[in-house]
């Protein structure tokens, strides 16, 4: 069995004739280690999908597995620690702590997480030795977004789900987060899901998902990801 499957999955919005069908009989597998894109337009259900395997909504029906964990059948005490123990968020809009300097961001992964790596090595790690005593507004987009990813992979995650990561970035600066991403999933052997609009992004993956209003159109394995630098933008 694959490390992630979604089998008949649905999350329905409303109810009758204003029913809108979020995910439709969502179906697909990622193995562990794999670094998966997750490619549709405004509407097409990449987010709901991102969100259903992240614990931070529940299906309408269906089935979530990720590894030896039933998401479906969980309560909410139970998804709250998946989302501690087992899953690392990235988003678009960093969320940082403005008060707190960039050790200090990464830090509060430690408080929530026990096994939680060492934040000044992390830090140093996506390249920011230099830059941990600094607060957000005197970090740039980039540093910003890799001080989101530092406290993402603090907590040592098995699962790092990734919310357009470079859509506020500029083409260079979000190459080089893209750039960390990959590195993560093969130096850590971590699961890493990218959800984006931009099909550039797609040689990348080792797995490609195409959604289509709210299911899966195209399902593609890449046998020969490319590198970052080979991505025309």
């Amino acid at each position: 069995m694959s490390y992630i499957a979604f089998e008949q999955v649905c999350k329905d919005y409303g109810t009758g004739e204003a029913t809108v069908h979020a995910a439709d009989h969502v179906t697909f597998g990622v193995e562990q280690g794999e670094l998966c894109v997750v490619l549709g337009p405004s509407g097409a259900g990449k987010t709901t999908v991102l969100n259903l395997l992240g614990g931070m909504d529940k299906a309408t029906s269906g089935t979530i597995r990720v590894g030896d964990k039933v998401i479906t059948q969980m309560r909410s005490p139970q998804l709250t620690q998946y989302r501690r123990l087992d899953v690392g968020f990235v988003f678009q809009f960093y969320n940082l702590m403005p008060s707190l300097t960039a050790l200090e961001n990464v830090e509060l992964a430690r408080q929530v997480c026990p096994k939680a790596l060492d934040p000044a090595t992390v830090l140093a790690q996506v390249g920011l030795e230099n830059r941990m005593g600094n607060f957000p507004a005197q970090l740039s987009g980039g540093e910003q977004q890799r001080v989101s990813i530092a406290r993402a992979l603090c907590k040592n995650p098995a699962l790092l789900l990734c919310d357009e990561p470079t859509g506020a970035l500029d083409s260079q600066t979000g190459a080089q987060v893209l750039e960390l991403l990959t590195q993560v999933c093969k130096t850590y052997h971590t699961t890493v899901v990218i959800i984006t609009h931009n099909a550039n992004m797609a040689p990348l993956g080792d797995r490609v998902l195409r959604m289509r209003n709210g299911t899966i159109a195209e399902n593609t394995v890449n046998p020969f990801p490319v590198k970052v630098g080979d991505i025309a933008w």
